[in-house]
C-alpha cells in the first residue's frame, strides 16, 4: 500500500474522478481518497506502478504535495472536479 499527499483536492467530485481514473491503471487496486487529509491511498503490484499513478494524478490536476502547482495544473483539477461531480450525480 502507498499513500501520496496531493494538491488541489477539494471535494468528493475530485475524489470520484481520482478513484475512477486510477482504477483504470493496470496493477492498481483498493484506491481510497481521503479528502480532508489530501491523500490518495492505493494498492499496487509493481514498483513502476507508483510512478505511473503519480503521473496520472498530475495529469488530472493533482500533483504531489512537493511538486510545482502551476495555473495549468490547477485548471485541470477544476475540470476533473466538475467531471467527478457530474458522473457522481448521474448515478
Amino acid at each position: 500500500k502507498k499513500t501520496i499527499q496531493i494538491q488541489n483536492l477539494k471535494c468528493g467530485g475530485c475524489a470520484h474522478t481520482i478513484k475512477t481514473k486510477l482504477l483504470d491503471l493496470k496493477g492498481v487496486n483498493n484506491v481510497d481518497v481521503i479528502v480532508d487529509k489530501d491523500e490518495v491511498v492505493f494498492g499496487y503490484d509493481l514498483e513502476p506502478t507508483v510512478l505511473e499513478v503519480k503521473q496520472k494524478l498530475k495529469g488530472l490536476g493533482y500533483p504531489e504535495a512537493n511538486d510545482d502547482n502551476t495555473l495549468l495544473t490547477k485548471a485541470k483539477s477544476f475540470v476533473s472536479c466538475a467531471t467527478g461531480k457530474l458522473s457522481n450525480y448521474e448515478k
